[in-house]
């Protein structure tokens, strides 16, 4: 989802889903269509692969995929998918393509096969061509706008009873202007049809499997698509998960929810470092500490380096408190600013994202699940007081009204997620934007599947970043071996 500090909202949600596909052809006529080959003008088609730009490696090459806008009408308008790739660095080991998605939904993934290169072992790149690609309506990949104004853009709005009927105008001035600038287009906009391009992407690089990696809302993409092309899933790592039964609305719940116990494992760890960074000697002495400094802003904005910051805008850092030293910084330069020093930490970045990924998110989160989102703004002031209350650092964030409100539902109800097919999960215990519960609840949906979890693991993102997850994940899609059984291991002692 995305300010920046939200970046990667993740996930998908439940429904319908297809018989056992091999193709996208066959999953087009699953849907109903006669049982000729629809597709074969796309899976037939012939990539160009050349340079992708003066910054990137020789070796890294892109190309742009042909799709139907509408997997039941081919014949209808097209869409061009950017894809890239990075050859398996030994031909004679090669098994096929490790396809990445980043998440979001809106983030592009052009660029990660060449980002990703340094941190993956090289037993890795000499059995994979690594594949990236922009999702639908996304990046380089027929991208969609709104033509959006910079307040339009920002998702993280605070409930207030003096701003909420502004708020009500914003989301549905952002739904209303999505519909009249992209029309129909939005309702292809979908995790379905995205699963359905990557499926048309491996028939049409040869492929009978495909391997993958997806981050975030790309381990609801992963999921989706196990369900959807079960056979043509090999070795699949969903790092830090989305929960496939919360997704939508409950995404952003889920947020508030975590960030709560995160908050209280910090104010103890930051308890215990006063000698340092002087917020508190207990626990419950820094917390007030820290919603002092947030009345001080409230009543009049800090002057600090990025600015002034009001107390909405420090709790919605949230995401902040899932790393105790960061956070423990953060806010001793916050308090040196109320009392008029200055803060000796810049605060985390609030700038706000391109257009294009926030409108991706809306699309796909508000297309995919527009059914589960209430229709009456009343509900959302309602259900804002109560979790402002329930959950303080960002209830009413979480909570409050959306675009998903006013958005016109997608082509096909979501994709329920359920069955046997085998996966990884990779997991930090504290992951700020999908909490330890949303893995917990994929790896129950995702019975087949094996679970990594770092015990004291802060940040959103697993592989290769040095912890204990690392080895498991890369004997997976070098070998194929999944772990006997679920894994929990503890991060390194100096790694906060």
């Amino acid at each position: 989802m995305r300010n920046t500090r939200t970046a990667s909202l993740l996930a998908v949600g439940a429904a319908v889903a297809l018989a056992t596909t091999p193709t996208p052809a066959t999953a087009f006529a699953a849907a109903g269509a006669p049982a000729t080959d629809p597709l074969r003008p796309y899976t037939q088609q012939k990539l160009d692969w050349g340079h992708c730009d003066a910054e990137t490696p020789a070796a890294f090459r892109c190309a742009t995929l042909q799709v139907p806008l509408d997997y039941g009408d081919p014949g209808g308008k097209k869409l061009g998918i950017a894809v890239s790739r990075l050859p398996a660095g030994r031909a004679e080991e090669r098994r096929g393509v490790l396809l990445f998605n980043p998440g979001g939904p809106g983030a592009p993934g052009l660029g990660l096969p060449a980002a990703m290169e340094s941190y993956l072992p090289r037993e890795v790149k000499n059995q994979y061509d690594l594949v990236g690609f922009d999702p639908r309506g996304v990046g380089r990949s027929s991208p969609l706008s709104c033509g959006l104004t910079p307040d339009e853009l920002d998702i993280d709005r605070p409930y207030a009873a003096g701003t909420f009927a502004k708020d009500v105008r914003w989301a549905r001035t952002v739904a209303d202007k999505c519909a009249a600038a992209e029309g129909d287009t939005l309702r292809h906009i979908t995790t379905r049809d995205t699963a359905r391009d990557m499926d048309l992407l491996r028939a049409v690089m040869g492929e009978r499997r495909i391997s993958y990696y997806g981050g975030s809302y790309g381990t609801y993409l992963g999921a989706v698509y196990l369900q959807m092309f079960p056979r043509r899933a090999d070795r699949f790592v969903l790092d830090s998960a989305v929960d496939p039964t919360r997704y939508g609305r409950g995404t952003f719940q889920e947020m508030a929810e975590a960030t709560e116990p995160a908050f209280t494992r910090w104010s103890r760890w930051t308890a215990g470092q006063d000698a340092r960074y002087h917020l508190g000697t207990t626990p419950a002495g820094v917390r007030a500490a820290f919603w002092d400094i947030v009345a001080r802003a409230d009543r009049e904005p800090l002057a600090t380096a990025e600015g002034l910051r009001t107390g909405d805008d420090i709790r919605s850092a949230r995401d902040v408190f899932f790393k105790e030293r960061r956070a423990a910084e953060w806010v001793a330069g916050l308090k040196k600013a109320a009392e008029g020093a200055g803060p000796t930490t810049p605060a985390p970045d609030p700038e706000l994202p391109p257009e294009n990924e926030v409108v991706g998110l809306w699309a796909v989160l508000c297309g995919d699940t527009s059914a589960s989102w209430p229709r009456v703004p009343e509900r959302y002031r309602r259900d804002a007081v109560r979790d402002k209350a329930r959950y303080p650092l960002y209830g009413d964030f979480a909570s409050t009204v959306k675009p998903c409100a006013f958005w016109k539902p997608a082509a096909e109800a979501p994709t329920t997620v359920g069955n046997d097919v085998d996966a990884l999960i990779l997991q930090n215990e504290w992951d700020p934007q999908t909490p330890l519960t949303a893995a917990r609840q994929m790896h129950r949906s995702l019975r087949g599947s094996r679970m990594v979890t770092v015990l004291g693991g802060e940040g959103h993102g697993v592989y290769g970043a040095g912890s204990c997850a690392d080895e498991p994940a890369t004997v997976y899609l070098t070998t194929g071996r999944l772990p006997e059984k679920d894994v929990v291991c503890r991060a390194p002692a100096d790694s906060r």
